[in-house]
């Protein structure tokens, strides 16, 4: 029994997905003739309460054609120093839109409208770039899964409304969040100019991403994600699994979060491990005591069957997902309780 809690990315459909997705009725969405995109864009646009929607083939596409969207270059967006904007879009913010990153030392990957209004250059004074857009992040990656609260939210969306500035929402993980803090989707979609939602990790559909916003905005996204080489024809089979996913596998996703919070549990009693990062969501961070090799923990892990990933600096990461199954958390709980280092 291979066990993998790498990432919440690894799940594969399931055979109810497959048949769902093989009935699906499809077209060229190039010619935005493909009905089943067509549905799945509209379905994530009124959960979220906002006009229009746009399918992507990844999170990273939509995010960066946002941003596109947002700025200028030689602009600059405010972003966590650990936002997924910065870190794992190869660069992309620079390469697509030339605008750099101002970056905010938040908590877990959560910055504040004091951080914000902080970092927010003056307009006048144009030897420093013009700062146009701010970037959230919800659920972090690298903060750990942690979620925003609302009333957070609102107060950045006063400075960005104050000062001029767009407003866009990483929501790879929203799912999640949306799940552990009993949140309405609809609070979201009226706070930000556009929002990136995932498909491929929580919600256990093979690809896709779904960027949100008004019809002017989505509009002028058809025309840059064509230029990104976003288009795509008979696609309406992986919309089916978007369908599929967020019909039958959204509010399963307390499970993944439980999970999480008992392997937690169990690690916080072993001597070899010095801290655990809060568990809000379905990622778990935890630091190794300074005697400790990172690769040896991973590779005991290994060896009992467990894959976990590094987060360098004696940091690992653990992911919960969909296809991680009763019996294989009980096992995980077992090996970790009697793993001595």
């Amino acid at each position: 029994m291979e066990i993998n809690l790498v990432s919440d990315t690894i799940t594969k459909p399931s055979i109810e997905m497959l048949q769902y997705m093989f009935n699906a009725q499809v077209g060229d969405d190039v010619y935005k003739q493909d009905p089943t995109v067509i549905e799945l864009e509209a379905k994530v646009a009124k959960i979220f309460g906002m006009e229009a929607g746009l399918f992507f083939p990844s999170g990273t596409m939509a995010n960066q054609v946002a941003i596109k969207l947002h700025t200028q270059p030689g602009e600059q967006l405010i972003a966590d120093k650990y936002a997924h904007v910065y870190h794992y879009e190869g660069g992309g913010v620079s390469f697509n839109s030339g605008v750099s990153c101002c970056l905010i030392d938040g908590n877990r990957g959560m910055i504040t409208a004091e951080q914000v209004q902080g970092a927010i250059n003056d307009p006048e004074f144009y030897h420093s770039p013009l700062t146009s857009l701010v970037c959230i992040e919800n659920t972090t990656n690298k903060g750990g899964g942690a979620c925003y609260e609302i009333e957070d939210l609102k107060n950045i969306k006063r400075v960005c409304v104050a000062n001029n500035l767009k407003y866009h929402l990483d929501g790879a993980r929203i799912w999640n969040a949306l799940i552990a803090k009993n949140q309405d989707p609809r609070e979201f979609g009226k706070l930000f100019d556009t929002i990136s939602v995932c498909l491929s990790k929580g919600l256990g559909a093979p690809i896709g991403s779904v960027l949100l916003g008004s019809k002017a905005s989505i509009h002028k996204a058809l025309r840059i994600r064509k230029i990104l080489g976003g288009g795509m024809r008979q696609v309406g089979y992986l919309a089916a699994a978007g369908i599929f996913a967020i019909d039958n596998n959204w509010q399963r996703l307390a499970v993944d979060h439980k999970r999480a919070q008992e392997i937690a549990a169990v690690l916080q009693t072993k001597s070899w491990v010095a801290t655990v990062e809060q568990v809000e969501t379905n990622i778990l961070i935890f630091s190794l005591q300074k005697y400790c090799n990172e690769k040896e923990v991973i590779e005991k892990l290994k060896q009992k069957n467990i894959s976990i990933s590094s987060m360098g600096q004696g940091r690992l990461r653990i992911v919960t997902h969909l296809d991680y199954r009763a019996v294989m958390h009980t096992y995980v709980l077992d090996t970790i309780q009697k793993l001595e280092i």
